[in-house]
């Protein structure tokens, strides 16, 4: 059963998390490897981001629509979990996923001692990112930033993650934020969402893109709350004959996530193929 001890509701980062970003300690023992297809994912999603190379970086978990939607620049996008905490819709939205009258739902963390969330990290560089996400989560969302560990579901020699969790900034909603719902019966909290809708778009795409995330990019892992409203939500939108286009808006654009997972892969035989000719020279002895 979930339980909620109550958290701590910092203004803004956490003063010993920001401390490691400013003096660039955070995320530093990272090596920069950068092959073909990373320079051109690193040019693809910092377009517009004017950071220099030596700018400090620290690690940032989505769990909700920064799943598939993060709205700022990164420079990778690894996949795993969080250890202590549960996925809720409980968290009220008036500014994305509907408005005053009408507030949508969506996910927040709620501890649990032997709860796990799945969910990807953002490797972010400089400021521009952190100042985007005050905006987005805090500002308007209502959330408080906490830290925890985060644990890859693929280990890299390329990332941080050789096996070692690493720290990460996360966003997370309390009660005592103006926005919060709280608990109530997933019937009832699956008919609010299919009848809210916000500037970003409808409160059901919210959930069944991160439905799908779960399906496609962790299959295999449960998540119980969120894969029973994606059920709930999918019967009462067929019983209100809605369609399902008309709720899902534009496909956002697809995030290339755990690009090292082809690179640490189990040895085998067909390395000897890489292994250049060597013509060997007979000696007379």
């Amino acid at each position: 059963m979930a339980h909620f001890s109550g958290h701590r509701q910092p203004a803004e980062v956490p003063a010993h998390f920001k401390n490691l970003f400013t003096n660039g300690q955070l995320g530093a023992a990272e090596e920069k490897h950068n092959g073909d297809n990373g320079e051109q994912e690193n040019q693809q999603n910092n377009a517009n981001n004017n950071n220099g190379p030596s700018d400090p970086s620290c690690w940032v978990f989505g769990y909700g629509s920064l799943c598939w939607h993060p709205g700022f620049t990164y420079t990778k996008c690894i996949t795993g979990y969080i250890r202590g905490y549960v996925r809720r819709f409980w968290q009220g939205n008036v500014t994305h996923r509907g408005c005053t009258e009408k507030p949508g739902r969506v996910a927040t963390l709620v501890e649990d001692k032997e709860g796990i969330t799945w969910g990807c990290a953002y490797r972010i560089t400089g400021s521009t990112a952190l100042e985007y996400l005050k905006q987005r989560e805090c500002t308007l969302g209502g959330y408080a930033t906490i830290d925890t560990k985060f644990f890859p579901r693929v280990a890299s020699q390329d990332t941080p993650f050789s096996g070692e969790a690493v720290e990460v900034l996360v966003y997370i909603a309390t009660p005592e934020n103006l926005h919060w719902l709280g608990d109530d019966p997933v019937e009832e909290i699956a008919k609010q969402i299919v009848t809210c809708s916000g500037p970003s778009g409808h409160n059901a795409e919210y959930l069944l893109r991160l439905a799908l995330f779960m399906h496609e990019e962790i299959p295999g892992v449960r998540d119980d709350h969120l894969f029973e409203l994606e059920r709930l939500v999918l019967e009462e939108l067929y019983r209100r004959e809605i369609p399902l286009s008309s709720v899902m808006g534009r496909n956002p654009d697809r995030i290339r996530r755990d690009s090292h997972e082809d690179i640490r892969r189990p040895p085998s035989f067909e390395f000897t193929s890489r292994v250049p000719d060597t013509k060997l020279r007979c000696l007379n002895i």
